[in-house]
């Protein structure tokens, strides 16, 4: 497995990011979350590497801050 990209790679990502802004405009909370799981899916299918995708998941799972203790 090629090692994991975690610098960024993305060309011309503000853009990128107005994309996903507007293409999430009007919609419910339940279709934006739906839209996310397709996003996502696609995504995992253009990437096609099993292992590589479950690195991606380590690594954005490990970003998530821990709830603060009360």
């Amino acid at each position: 497995m090629s090692v994991l990209k975690t610098s960024p790679n993305l060309q011309n990502p503000d853009g990128f990011y107005a994309e996903l802004l507007a293409a999430h405009e009007g919609l419910t909370k339940a279709q934006s979350d739906a839209l996310n799981a397709r996003l996502i899916l696609l995504l995992a299918n253009q990437i096609g590497d099993r292992e590589k995708l479950s690195a991606v998941i380590g690594a954005a799972r490990g970003l998530i801050p821990a709830e603060p203790t009360p």
